[in-house]
């Protein structure tokens, strides 16, 4: 049985083009400070990327995820439950409109920031 520590070492060596596209722009804290790790494993799952400062995850996902659907769901869930939000970008999105989805997930992050603020 392989482990998910596994599992993401084998993801990291075969990540997508849309993936190391997102990974040079989030890696080493270049957005907005963030810290993100690629394929982290939580529990069973392995998980893209984790903002794990801010229990934030982003997935990119091929058409393989239009198929696999209720996986996802239960996966999304499962990880909603241990307090993360789950991020999705298509594989297209990222290649084609890579400053969008990464203004979306710092719009998301800048939310979380001001809900975190205590009100006066």
């Amino acid at each position: 049985m392989r482990t998910a520590t596994f599992r993401a070492k084998q993801l990291r060596a075969n990540q997508t083009v849309a993936e190391k596209r997102l990974w040079r722009a989030l890696r080493g804290r270049q957005l907005h400070g963030y810290r993100f790790t690629r394929q982290y494993p939580i529990d069973e799952y392995v998980v893209d990327f984790c903002c794990r400062e801010e229990r934030l995850i982003i997935e990119v996902d091929g058409g393989q995820h239009d198929i696999n659907r209720d996986y996802d769901e239960d996966r999304t869930k499962h990880l909603e439950s241990r307090g993360y939000t789950v991020l999705r970008f298509w594989n297209t999105e990222v290649l084609g409109n890579l400053d969008g989805a990464l203004e979306a997930v710092a719009s998301h992050l800048e939310f979380r920031r001001q809900q975190d603020r205590p009100s006066l």
